[in-house]
């Protein structure tokens, strides 16, 4: 059991080494948009996204899948989350996303599931020909499937693995990519109260658009007087995925039996954007209540220019969370979560979950 934390331990020392030095070569504010599947970094979660997704070290059960996918091994039954994201509200993008954990046992580890899909609505369909468009609409499809495996290897070590496929299509092309996410997660204190946590994501294989999307027919001379008609298929440039390095610590001040505050710094590397850094605090009334917010910052946010700002976010992330508990011994219950992220342009992001435990 030993050997297999120390080797996830060896691995992400390497990814420490290996991806900033990928990020330092390749990876820059000029590649920025070049890769492919980029939904792969919206956190579609409710409660996380409150404190700008700053959990790496302390997100605990399903939300974990995103930030640091060895918190998930914190589930202690049965966990559901239905979550619903109007995407920079304005622009006519929703994001949706379901999931659910499973505890084997206090020896067998967590077993986890989620599906994200955005809806981008109806596009009118455009061609050099017609650019006015009247030939109907489409409507693009993203789809991420996740499936993860995290457990406790000691009382202080948390690991985990994720297997996520990516799809995107419309109804005459498609691409898909199969990409790995890969976290560790210490604790320690008197009470568990300092964490640690480290997480790699999006290591996998290029996404490449493929169907007959790709094809046009076209007049080419044959050897003869007559021309004849033929298809030609179009070659589609491959795209890699957003390779990411995350790095976070937290602290729970816990003030008595009912109330806590916890204090959480993020880091996180992109091969294809600008390095974010995040804090955030979260005051929690024991299982009752929750109230949260976190800023994110990265280089020339602050830019008149959006080009040479980057992203259209602000920089400020809030949410809270009311839950109802079942059984205070099992930790069952319900809650209900939302989570505001701001943005210029458009009226930011807001986010409404359900997540039921049982």
């Amino acid at each position: 059991m030993k050997n297999i934390y120390r080797l996830l331990i060896a691995i992400f020392l390497v990814g420490l080494v290996v991806l900033p030095t990928y990020h330092a070569s390749a990876g820059n504010k000029d590649r920025s948009g070049q890769a492919g599947a980029s939904e792969l970094l919206i956190n579609p979660w409710a409660r996380s996204t409150g404190w700008g997704s700053v959990g790496t070290s302390c997100t605990q059960g399903l939300e974990a899948m995103y930030t640091n996918v060895a918190g998930t091994a914190f589930t202690k039954g049965t966990e559901v989350i239905f979550s619903y994201t109007n995407w920079l509200s304005g622009s006519g993008v929703n994001v949706m996303a379901f999931g659910f954990s499973q505890s084997l046992g206090k020896s067998g580890g967590v077993l986890s599931a989620a599906f994200m899909s955005m809806n981008f609505g109806e596009i009118t369909i455009t061609t050099t020909n017609s650019p006015q468009g009247g030939l109907g609409t489409f409507k693009p499809s993203y789809l991420n499937i996740n499936l993860s495996y995290a457990k406790a290897f000691s009382n202080s070590i948390y690991g985990g693995l994720n297997v996520k496929l990516v799809n995107e299509s419309i109804a005459d092309a498609s691409a898909m990519a199969v990409a790995i996410d890969a976290g560790v997660l210490y604790t320690t204190g008197e009470k568990q109260q300092i964490k640690f946590g480290v997480a790699l994501k999006n290591i996998g294989s290029n996404l490449k658009f493929r169907g007959d999307g790709l094809a046009f027919r076209g007049i080419i001379p044959s050897h003869g007087n007559d021309n004849d008609l033929f298809t030609v298929e179009q070659r589609s440039a491959s795209y890699e995925l957003p390779a990411t390095l995350r790095i976070g610590a937290s602290y729970d001040f816990n003030i008595n039996d009912l109330n806590r505050i916890t204090l959480a710094g993020n880091f996180t590397s992109n091969s294809f954007t600008k390095d974010q850094f995040v804090l955030g605090l979260e005051y929690a009334l024991k299982y009752y209540f929750a109230i949260r917010a976190g800023y994110t910052y990265q280089s020339g946010m602050f830019s008149s220019n959006l080009a040479d700002r980057g992203t259209v976010f602000t920089g400020l992330n809030a949410g809270f969370t009311v839950s109802v508990p079942f059984n205070k011994e099992k930790g069952s219950g319900i809650a209900i979560d939302y989570s505001y992220r701001s943005s210029n342009p458009y009226s930011g992001n807001h986010c409404v979950g359900l997540k039921l435990n049982f």
